[in-house]
C-alpha cells in the first residue's frame, strides 16, 4: 500500500502537480519546491498572498546542504536535540523556485521524520513544499476529515494513507540568521 501511494504521488510531483499528503505534523499540500508554476497553483488554491512564504521538506542533512548556501552549525544542534518537528528559517536558499523564497531571501526548511514523506522526498530527489491543507486564515486540519472539499478537489492527487490519524500540531519554527541570531517564531 505505501509503495503504491509513493509511486502515485511521485508521478504527480514529477509532472508538476500538487498533492495532499500526511506529514510528521499536520496534513499538507505539496508540490515540487523547484517548480514555480506548481507553487503558484498552491498559493491560488489556498487563497494565500505570495508574500507569505511556505515550508519546504527535505529528507536529510545532505539534501538540506544542497538547498541552503550556508547551514549554520547551530542548526545541527537544534535539530539533533529537538523533541518535536522543527522547521528552521535559513538565509540564502539555493535551487528552489523564487516564489517560495521570502522577500528577505530566507526559506523555512524541515528535515522530515515521517516514513512516507521521507521516502517520497528521497525518491523524488528534490525538496517538496509543505503548507497546511486549508484555505488561508482557516484552521489547520488536525485530521484528514477536517480538510475542506475545496482543497481536496483542487489538488491533482490525495494520498490514501493515515486518514484516521489525528495530528499533534504544526512544527516549531526557528529563524537562524547569518550573524548567529536565533529567534523562535513558533514554539
Amino acid at each position: 500500500m505505501i509503495e503504491e501511494e509513493l509511486n502515485k504521488a511521485l508521478q504527480v510531483l514529477k509532472q508538476g502537480g500538487t498533492i495532499v499528503y500526511p506529514t510528521d505534523t499536520i496534513w499538507g499540500i505539496g508540490c515540487d519546491a523547484t517548480n514555480h508554476d506548481a507553487i503558484k497553483r498552491i498559493y491560488e488554491l489556498k487563497q494565500r498572498e505570495e508574500s507569505k512564504s511556505m515550508i519546504c521538506l527535505v529528507s536529510d542533512f545532505n539534501m538540506l546542504n544542497q538547498y541552503v548556501e550556508n547551514v549554520p552549525e547551530v542548526a545541527y544542534d537544534i535539530l539533533k536535540y529537538a523533541n518535536k518537528p522543527t522547521s528552521i528559517i535559513y538565509d540564502k536558499p539555493l535551487h528552489v523556485a523564487e516564489n517560495i523564497v521570502a522577500d528577505d531571501n530566507t526559506l523555512a526548511i524541515r528535515i522530515v521524520n515521517h516514513a512516507f514523506c521521507n521516502q517520497l522526498i528521497k525518491k523524488f530527489k528534490k525538496p517538496i513544499v509543505s503548507t497546511s491543507a486549508n484555505i488561508s486564515n482557516e484552521p489547520s486540519p488536525k485530521s484528514y476529515s477536517e480538510i475542506s472539499q475545496e482543497i481536496l478537489k483542487g489538488v491533482d492527487y490525495v494520498v490514501n494513507l493515515h486518514r484516521k490519524k489525528k495530528s499533534i500540531k504544526a512544527s516549531a519554527i526557528i529563524k537562524l540568521s547569518g550573524d548567529g541570531t536565533v529567534k523562535v517564531i513558533r514554539k
